[in-house]
Formats: C-alpha cells, sequence, structure tokens
C-alpha cells in the first residue's frame, strides 16, 4: 500500500470511514474459527484419536499461533497490512479445507497449525493496521471494539456450526469456518490506504529495521510492561478452565455450568466500548488495575463458593473484570510501538501475549495435579492481583494522547 499525506489525521478521521473493512473481518474470522474450535475435538476422536491425542490437536492451534508471531511480522513487513490479513484468511481456509479433504489425525493436526498460523498474521496485521489507521486519541475504542468484534464472532460461530452439523454432519462445521475466513479475506482487501503524516509526507524513507534493533531499543519495555501483559494474559486464558472446573468440583450439571460460562462470557461482550473510552479519556491505568484487580479478587473468593449462585456471583465479577480489560493488550502494545519497524514490536508484543496464554493453563495444572484444584484458583488470583500491582506501577497515569481527547469520535 502506498501512503498518501494527509494534513491532519485526528481532525479528518472517521470511524464510519473504516468500521465494515477495519472491523468487519474480525467478525468473520471469529465467526470462522469459533465455528470450528468446539468441533475439532469431536473430529479426532470420530478419527480414532485417543482424548489426549485430540486436546493436543486442539493445542495445536494455539501452538501454531505462538510460534508464529515473529513470521508473520516479516510477512507484514514484506506484504502490508492488507495483503497480509487476506493471505491469513486463505491460509486459514486452507487448513480447514485440509481437515476435511484428507481424513486422518495426521491432517487434521497439520490443518489445525496452519489455522494457528494464521491467526498469528491476521491479529498482528489487524492490530498494526489500526494502530496506523486510528489517530491516538481515539486508539483505545478502535482496538477494544476490534477485539469485541471478533469475541462477538466467536461466540455466534458455534451456534452456526451446531445447526449445520445438526444437517449435515461434523465436516460441515469447517466449510461455516471456510466461509466465514475467505468473507473475513474479502472485506479486509478493501481495506483504505494507509495515510502518511504530512511532517513525514516529503521525507526520505528510513533506513531499514531489524527485529534485533527493535528487541535491543525498547528491551526495557518488553521486560517491565511485556511482563504484565503475560501475566494478564495467563490469568485469562486460565479462568477459561477455572470457571467449568470448580463447577464440576461442586457436582453442577453441564447445562448449569454452561448457563454461568455463558453469562460470564455475556458480560464481557458488553463491555468492549465503554472500557475503550475509558482508557481514552482517562488513560490506560484506569482500565488495567481495575480489570486485575477485580478478577484477582473473584479468583480468590471462587474456592468459598458452595453452589450456583455463589458461583455466578464470582464468574460474573470475573466477566466483568476481563470486559473492563478489553482491547488493554493490543492498547499498550500499539502506545509503544515505533512507527518504523512496528510489525517487528507488535510481533514481539504478540509473542509475550500467546506465551503467557500457553503457560497460564499449564500452570493451573501443574498446580492442581501437585496440590489441589482451589490451591490452583487461589494462586492465579494472587497471578492477577501480582499483575495488577506491576501494571500500576509501569503504566503511566496519563498517556501523551488523553488529555485533549474528544468525548466522541467524528463520523
Amino acid at each position: 500500500m502506498q501512503p498518501t499525506p494527509s494534513a491532519d489525521p485526528a481532525a479528518s478521521f472517521s470511524f464510519r470511514r473504516i468500521a465494515v473493512p477495519a472491523f468487519g473481518p474480525s467478525l468473520l474470522f471469529g465467526l470462522g474459527e469459533g465455528a470450528i474450535l468446539p468441533i475439532v475435538p469431536l473430529m479426532a476422536r470420530e478419527l480414532g484419536a485417543s482424548v489426549s491425542m485430540a486436546a493436543f490437536v486442539v493445542t495445536l492451534i494455539g501452538l501454531g499461533s505462538l510460534l508464529n508471531n515473529i513470521p508473520a511480522s516479516l510477512i507484514t513487513m514484506r506484504w502490508g497490512e492488507r495483503w497480509a490479513i487476506v493471505a491469513a484468511g486463505v491460509w486459514s481456509a486452507l487448513g480447514m479445507a485440509l481437515c476435511v479433504l484428507l481424513p486422518g489425525v495426521v491432517p487434521l493436526a497439520i490443518g489445525c497449525f496452519m489455522v494457528g498460523m494464521s491467526q498469528a498474521v491476521y491479529n498482528l496485521a489487524r492490530q498494526s493496521y489500526l494502530t496506523e489507521a486510528v489517530p491516538a486519541v481515539y486508539r483505545a475504542r478502535a482496538l477494544s471494539t476490534l477485539g469485541g468484534v471478533m469475541r462477538i464472532g466467536m461466540f455466534i460461530g458455534p451456534f452456526l456450526s451446531a445447526a449445520a452439523v445438526h444437517a449435515f454432519g461434523l465436516s460441515a462445521a469447517f466449510g461455516v469456518g471456510i466461509a466465514g475466513v475467505l468473507a473475513a479475506a474479502a472485506i479486509g482487501a478493501r481495506l483504505p490506504d494507509l495515510e502518511l503524516p504530512s511532517h513525514l509526507a516529503g521525507a526520505s524513507a528510513p533506513a531499514p529495521v531489524t527485529l534485533g534493533a527493535i528487541l535491543a531499543d525498547h528491551r526495557r519495555v518488553f521486560l517491565t510492561l511485556g511482563l504484565g501483559v503475560l501475566l494478564v494474559s495467563a490469568v485469562r486464558a486460565s479462568r477459561q478452565a477455572v470457571i467449568p472446573l470448580w463447577a464440576d468440583h461442586l457436582l453442577l450439571a453441564p447445562a448449569v455450568t454452561s448457563l454461568i460460562y455463558g453469562i460470564s462470557g455475556g458480560i464481557e461482550m458488553l463491555l468492549f466500548y465503554p472500557a475503550g473510552r475509558v482508557m481514552d479519556l482517562k488513560g490506560r491505568r484506569w482500565v488495567a488495575v481495575p480489570s486485575m484487580a477485580l478478577i484477582g479478587l473473584a479468583l480468590l473468593a471462587m474456592p468459598f463458593s458452595t453452589g450456583f449462585v455463589s458461583l455466578l456471583a464470582a464468574a460474573t465479577a470475573i466477566g466483568l473484570g476481563n470486559g473492563i480489560g478489553s482491547g488493554l493488550i493490543m492498547t499498550l502494545g500499539a502506545d509503544h510501538a515505533p512507527r518504523h519497524g512496528r510489525a517487528y514490536f507488535l510481533a514481539v508484543w504478540r509473542f509475550l501475549s500467546d506465551l503467557g496464554g500457553s503457560c497460564g493453563p499449564a500452570l493451573l495444572s501443574a498446580l492442581v495435579a501437585t496440590a489441589s484444584l482451589a490451591g490452583g484458583i487461589a494462586v492465579t488470583g494472587g497471578l492477577a492481583l501480582l499483575a495488577a500491582g506491576l501494571l500500576g506501577v509501569w503504566i503511566p497515569a496519563r498517556n501523551a494522547a488523553t488529555p485533549a481527547t474528544p468525548a466522541t469520535p467524528p463520523r
């Protein structure tokens, strides 16, 4: 994409101009992935995989994302954000097609890894695009909306795949997924060109930036805020397992467990835009600290719950805490990413986030195996409070872009 000059990005910016091409692919990409996630382990079992192997196949999606964050930055730097988004959608569709066209556990595993690879490319490209396309004064609202729309898509996807599976069998879920990610690629191809700020429009091209230079120049950010982000991701990933595990410990029926989990998730989806607005108007710390503190206190309280009502209260508090933190990790990464070499910086940032997301459930599993479920939940709550403290120290009280932030972005 060739940049074109712009006189005043904040004054001329319009959410309406980029709404469909920027947020539409996130909804559809989330829908496509959400359609296959509940079906992958069932497909693996139908193909003869053991329970542990079926779980490993699901893990390959997250592993594919974790291991391909750095390669994703190379793709984004080489092709640009728009075509990286398109390539991610096509690659994800190919992975899903492989899962059904070549029956067997191995092709299914390879296809799931490909879906994870595409996830890394897509997430990096969409974050990089909005970091540049949206003025800093509206950044948190844009990135929170981006994350929230993705969650809505992943919420809708399983319902669509359930209808398709009921009518045509397990493979039909992958058809829904393929349609979703290809539609995301098609809309992503219509992203408007990025505009270059007027003070840089006539400047000569900057010297090439390397990944090593980004690591060296921003090592303090990675070792401070990056650690906080790792903890946030670890807690967020663990909380998805904590609610159903403790519900099972209380001998609640699966339908009741699903209801509790669904209510918690529904609260999260309602709060993404208010969370972004607070971050833009007040600063990132106003959301980061309360979010992790609330999740931490709710997790510490959960082992004391004894039935549906008390567990629902704890799960609701977790959903509220996670909801007000929507877009936090992406916004912090965008705030500190340099203009030149931005994709490299965000790749490392996402690697730290994905690493935390992988290590959190693993730590919970180890604690449950060696101590107890209640102990594992309590330690996870302690990590959330630690994250709240660290973010409170390392996030500036008010971002540089915040003071003159208009309350309502131009349309």
